[in-house]
């Protein structure tokens, strides 16, 4: 199994919002604002980079539990941050605190829990259904 993760290890993801990021591309009824599970994505690569410096030979880090609030709009052009810090390991899941900003405002905020897999195994699982 992966190498000890030490409490504290960081991970950031940032991207700037695309018209394909937006309540509006998912339904044209709704605001051009960026979507809560685009939120959440980006939120889940931050907290994959935290971790997989850490993972070795095959092991690759996926998501467990999802508890986010999404707690300011965003719009077409701004630019996401999207920080993830382990704050916990229970057993073989790993909880990080996550935040997402638009420069110094807090858009989003809450945790993410993943588990430390081999991907060959979860192909195997996956090719025999």
């Amino acid at each position: 199994m992966a190498r000890e993760i030490p409490i504290g290890a960081r991970g950031e993801a940032e991207e700037t919002v695309e018209f394909k990021h937006t309540l509006t591309a998912q339904h044209p009824e709704l605001p051009p604002v960026y979507s809560t599970p685009d939120m959440i994505r980006l939120m889940e690569t931050a907290a994959f980079n935290a971790l997989q410096p850490y993972c070795e030979g095959d092991e690759i880090t996926v998501g467990t539990a999802i508890n986010i609030e999404h707690r300011a709009a965003s719009g077409i052009g701004a630019r996401i941050k999207a920080e993830a810090v382990f704050e916990h390991l229970d057993g073989r899941f790993y909880t990080l605190r996550v935040t997402a900003r638009v420069d110094s405002q807090e858009i989003g905020r809450g945790t993410v829990g993943r588990a430390v897999v081999s991907l060959g195994k979860l192909m195997s699982k996956i090719k025999r259904g």
